[in-house]
């Protein structure tokens, strides 16, 4: 957004005055019921903030937070979706965005020691917003479970689709279903908690990022971008970390 190289320090944040009022969602009363500041308030403040100074269009807005166990065990996992496209660039697909420090669990790894079958585990073509960048896919997820288990998701962008940006088209919102056995199809919302059954399918699709930019302009050449948002390109000690750890 300031289009210099940032080191991550501290001392970055000096000049910043953070005002946050009393009552509001950050500074909710004591008596107000409050739950996933880290993993989804955090998540729809990056979306605010990225739209307010017109930067890219939205990211899946959420960490897709799945818990399920029982009462000697329990299993927590953050499924990826599609982060937004800017000018420059097309948004990324099966990836987290904004708050996240997680990897998902391989798949050897929670059929081995979990009862539960990873069924397909790809990405959810097409759920990115078009544009003449466009914005990354979700992904889908499907777990079938062998034992009765207590299903609970936490969960964003399932009633209003992830924003396009200067004639971007949003990005799909996701959707999270429970297959019963015998074939029924439940729509549990953004959040719920429910008892899962053996032989139930627990379905994910999460979001899709928005597109940035009119779709007709797609013939832009990509001299006249790099010259005007040379600024966007991926820089600083962030991405100095992951090329590094790329190359190895």
């Amino acid at each position: 957004m300031v289009g210099h190289d940032v080191p991550l320090n501290q001392g970055c944040l000096n000049p910043v005055q953070v005002m946050i009022p009393a009552g509001s969602i950050l500074d909710p009363s004591e008596s107000a019921a409050v739950v996933g500041g880290n993993v989804l308030t955090s998540q729809r403040i990056v979306d605010v903030v990225l739209k307010a100074f017109q930067v890219c269009a939205a990211s899946q807005g959420c960490m897709n937070n799945l818990t399920l166990g029982e009462a000697s065990w329990g299993y927590y996992e953050t499924v990826a979706g599609g982060s937004g496209a800017g000018p420059g660039w097309h948004g990324s697909g099966g990836v987290h965005t904004h708050m996240t420090n997680t990897r998902i669990t391989d798949v050897e790894i929670v059929e081995t020691r979990y009862p539960i079958l990873v069924t397909k585990f790809c990405l959810r073509h097409g759920s990115g917003g078009n544009g003449q960048w466009c914005g990354g896919d979700g992904v889908t997820r499907e777990l079938v479970f062998r034992r009765a288990v207590q299903l609970s998701v936490l969960t964003e962008r399932r009633a209003f689709q992830p924003y396009g940006m200067n004639g971007g088209e949003p990005g799909e919102r996701g959707v999270n279903l429970l297959q019963r056995a015998d074939g029924r199809l439940i729509n549990l919302g953004g959040k719920a908690s429910v008892e899962a059954y053996p032989g139930d399918k627990y379905i994910m699709n999460s979001p899709g990022g928005g597109g940035y930019g009119l779709p007709t302009d797609c013939n832009t050449t990509n001299i006249q971008t790099d010259k005007q948002y040379s600024e966007f390109l991926q820089r600083g000690s962030v991405y100095e970390y992951k090329s590094a750890q790329e190359s190895v």
